[in-house]
């Protein structure tokens, strides 16, 4: 899969239950890829799960409690990859670790972004389900209107990029992009160049 080529960020809030799980499933499967967990205060004893790991490769980030947010979480963590490639994705297994592989195939042969793409929303109240749709369907014009490129599921959460690419991207765009809400992928693609390689893989969406 490549040498310390990829970084999986996870952005977590209260993931205590689920973190430990989520980063030894990642260190098995993707043995020579980075994990960075960006922790937004959480205060459950998630910090204490990965440093008794004791796993160089695993960094735990504690964010400005001054910062709190989704999207910003994301945007950090994007900035403090050193990596050439990175996989953002959930922390609860709604997202399966094992498409974080097919989603770095797809960067390592060239693609600027790989988005991962729900199969279906069954997992979604009929709430969230709305919400989703509502959302996907402004931020499809949006960028239709500013002439970037698109996909069937700007808000699934589950993406990977270019980093040297995403972090010029946030620079150039930081001011202007939401620190609070969940369209950090949304964001990348509003000011990323026109002709940026953008594709997509299908993954089933956990409950």
């Amino acid at each position: 899969m490549g040498s310390g080529s990829c970084t999986v960020i996870l952005p977590v809030y209260k993931e205590a239950e689920n973190i430990g799980k989520m980063v030894t499933c990642l260190r098995e499967l993707y043995p020579d890829f980075k994990i960075l967990v960006m922790d937004d205060n959480s205060k459950d004893g998630s910090k204490e799960i990965i440093e008794s790991m004791k796993d160089p490769a695993v960094r735990f980030v504690e964010r400005d409690p001054s910062e709190k947010g989704l999207s910003a979480s994301i945007l950090q963590g994007i900035t403090e990859t050193d990596t050439d490639y990175f996989v953002n994705m959930d922390c609860d297994f709604q997202h399966p670790p094992e498409t974080v592989g097919l989603i770095y195939e797809c960067l390592n042969s060239g693609a600027d972004f790989c988005i991962g793409v729900r199969k279906e929303r069954s997992a979604l109240s009929p709430f969230r389900l709305l919400a989703s749709w509502f959302a996907h369907f402004f931020a499809a014009m949006t960028l239709w209107l500013r002439n970037k490129p698109l996909s069937k599921d700007i808000m699934s959460g589950f993406f990977g990029g270019n980093t040297k690419l995403c972090r010029r991207i946030i620079k150039e765009n930081r001011d202007r992009m939401d620190s609070k809400g969940f369209k950090a992928l949304f964001d990348l693609l509003k000011y990323c160049p026109e002709d940026a390689d953008v594709r997509e893989v299908e993954f089933e969406f956990g409950k």
